[in-house]
Protein backbone atom coordinates (compact mmCIF):
# COMPACT_ATOMS: atom_id res chain seq x y z
CA UNK A 1 0.00 0.00 0.00
CA UNK A 2 1.38 3.84 -0.89
CA UNK A 3 1.70 5.07 2.40
CA UNK A 4 1.82 8.86 0.69
CA UNK A 5 -1.59 8.53 -1.19
CA UNK A 6 -2.80 6.96 2.45
CA UNK A 7 -0.77 10.09 4.59
CA UNK A 8 -2.35 12.40 1.56
CA UNK A 9 -5.94 11.36 2.07
CA UNK A 10 -6.02 11.18 5.40
CA UNK A 11 -4.81 14.59 5.90
CA UNK A 12 -7.88 16.04 3.75
CA UNK A 13 -10.54 14.55 5.49
CA UNK A 14 -12.11 16.19 8.08
CA UNK A 15 -11.19 16.07 11.93
CA UNK A 16 -14.52 15.90 14.21
CA UNK A 17 -14.94 14.83 17.95
CA UNK A 18 -17.25 13.33 19.20
CA UNK A 19 -18.37 14.21 23.01
CA UNK A 20 -18.34 10.68 24.85
CA UNK A 21 -22.27 9.47 26.96
CA UNK A 22 -21.92 9.30 31.12
CA UNK A 23 -21.33 5.52 30.79
CA UNK A 24 -18.49 5.78 28.35
CA UNK A 25 -16.59 8.06 31.38
CA UNK A 26 -15.63 5.59 33.17
CA UNK A 27 -13.68 4.38 30.48
CA UNK A 28 -12.37 6.95 29.05
CA UNK A 29 -8.86 7.24 30.69
CA UNK A 30 -7.93 3.59 30.88
CA UNK A 31 -9.11 3.57 27.17
CA UNK A 32 -7.68 5.97 25.42
CA UNK A 33 -4.52 6.53 27.98
CA UNK A 34 -3.98 3.56 29.47
CA UNK A 35 -0.43 2.50 28.46
CA UNK A 36 1.43 6.06 29.17
CA UNK A 37 2.92 6.17 32.46
CA UNK A 38 1.43 8.08 34.89
CA UNK A 39 -1.93 8.43 32.96
CA UNK A 40 -3.73 9.00 36.03
CA UNK A 41 -2.29 12.11 36.57
CA UNK A 42 -3.41 13.54 33.59
CA UNK A 43 -6.92 14.65 34.36
CA UNK A 44 -5.86 16.84 37.38
CA UNK A 45 -3.39 18.19 35.59
CA UNK A 46 -5.39 18.91 32.88
CA UNK A 47 -7.92 21.02 35.82
CA UNK A 48 -4.68 22.97 37.08
CA UNK A 49 -3.74 24.05 33.74
CA UNK A 50 -7.31 25.94 33.48
CA UNK A 51 -7.15 26.90 36.92
CA UNK A 52 -4.06 28.91 35.77
CA UNK A 53 -5.28 30.44 32.65
CA UNK A 54 -8.79 31.09 34.02
CA UNK A 55 -9.36 33.67 36.60
CA UNK A 56 -13.09 32.81 36.86
CA UNK A 57 -12.73 29.16 36.65
CA UNK A 58 -14.27 27.64 39.45
CA UNK A 59 -14.12 23.79 38.77
CA UNK A 60 -17.35 21.94 37.71
CA UNK A 61 -18.59 19.13 34.81
CA UNK A 62 -16.36 18.86 32.28
CA UNK A 63 -17.56 16.40 28.71
CA UNK A 64 -15.35 14.03 27.36
CA UNK A 65 -14.55 13.78 23.19
CA UNK A 66 -12.92 11.64 21.17
CA UNK A 67 -11.43 12.47 17.99
CA UNK A 68 -11.72 10.70 14.73
CA UNK A 69 -8.30 10.55 14.00
CA UNK A 70 -7.69 8.40 17.32
CA UNK A 71 -7.50 11.69 19.94
CA UNK A 72 -9.38 12.55 22.82
CA UNK A 73 -9.71 15.83 25.26
CA UNK A 74 -12.13 16.52 27.88
CA UNK A 75 -13.61 20.39 27.83
CA UNK A 76 -15.46 21.89 30.88
CA UNK A 77 -19.45 22.32 30.51
CA UNK A 78 -21.01 25.95 30.34
CA UNK A 79 -22.75 26.72 33.57
CA UNK A 80 -25.65 28.83 32.06
CA UNK A 81 -25.73 29.28 28.18
CA UNK A 82 -23.64 26.74 25.85
CA UNK A 83 -22.22 30.41 24.08
CA UNK A 84 -20.63 31.24 27.23
CA UNK A 85 -17.01 33.14 26.34
CA UNK A 86 -14.25 31.85 28.70
CA UNK A 87 -11.45 34.12 28.98
CA UNK A 88 -7.83 32.67 29.45
CA UNK A 89 -4.78 34.83 29.93
CA UNK A 90 -1.29 32.18 29.34
CA UNK A 91 1.42 34.50 31.92
CA UNK A 92 4.03 32.34 30.61
CA UNK A 93 3.60 33.50 27.14
CA UNK A 94 1.81 36.80 27.87
CA UNK A 95 -0.76 35.76 25.58
CA UNK A 96 -4.85 35.91 26.13
CA UNK A 97 -7.92 34.90 24.68
CA UNK A 98 -11.59 34.95 24.83
CA UNK A 99 -13.22 31.09 23.47
CA UNK A 100 -15.85 28.76 23.55
CA UNK A 101 -15.47 26.43 26.74
CA UNK A 102 -14.29 23.58 23.64
CA UNK A 103 -11.55 25.39 22.99
CA UNK A 104 -10.60 26.21 26.64
CA UNK A 105 -10.64 22.41 27.03
CA UNK A 106 -8.32 22.04 24.08
CA UNK A 107 -6.16 24.51 25.37
CA UNK A 108 -5.43 23.39 28.90
CA UNK A 109 -5.35 19.16 27.23
CA UNK A 110 -2.73 20.83 24.57
CA UNK A 111 -0.58 22.35 27.40
CA UNK A 112 -0.89 19.18 30.07
CA UNK A 113 -0.20 16.93 26.87
CA UNK A 114 2.73 18.87 26.04
CA UNK A 115 4.39 18.97 29.37
CA UNK A 116 3.22 15.04 30.48
CA UNK A 117 4.78 14.23 27.21
CA UNK A 118 8.09 16.02 27.80
CA UNK A 119 8.05 14.58 31.71
CA UNK A 120 7.81 10.67 30.58
CA UNK A 121 9.22 10.93 27.26
CA UNK A 122 6.05 8.82 25.98
CA UNK A 123 5.39 8.70 22.05
CA UNK A 124 2.22 7.61 23.11
CA UNK A 125 1.43 10.95 25.02
CA UNK A 126 3.65 12.94 21.69
CA UNK A 127 1.11 11.23 19.51
CA UNK A 128 -2.24 12.12 21.99
CA UNK A 129 -0.41 16.19 21.66
CA UNK A 130 -0.41 16.10 17.88
CA UNK A 131 -3.92 14.47 17.67
CA UNK A 132 -5.58 16.85 19.28
CA UNK A 133 -3.21 19.57 17.85
CA UNK A 134 -4.01 18.66 14.48
CA UNK A 135 -7.89 19.07 15.81
CA UNK A 136 -6.95 22.26 16.89
CA UNK A 137 -5.44 23.70 13.95
CA UNK A 138 -8.68 23.10 11.91
CA UNK A 139 -11.02 24.40 14.96
CA UNK A 140 -12.51 27.24 14.04
CA UNK A 141 -10.86 29.20 16.97
CA UNK A 142 -8.02 27.98 16.13
CA UNK A 143 -6.45 31.43 16.63
CA UNK A 144 -7.39 32.00 19.58
CA UNK A 145 -6.24 28.21 20.99
CA UNK A 146 -2.53 28.57 19.06
CA UNK A 147 -2.31 32.11 21.35
CA UNK A 148 -2.65 30.29 24.38
CA UNK A 149 -0.76 27.59 24.19
CA UNK A 150 2.21 29.25 21.64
Amino acid sequence: MNTELTDTAASTEALYATPLSDEQRLRFWPQYFGTIPQWITLEPRIFAWMDRLCDSYRGGVWRFHILSNGGAFMAPESEVDSNESWRLFNPMNGNGAEMSAEAAGIAACLLAYSHHASRTESDAMTAHFYRLRDYALSHAECSAIMHIID
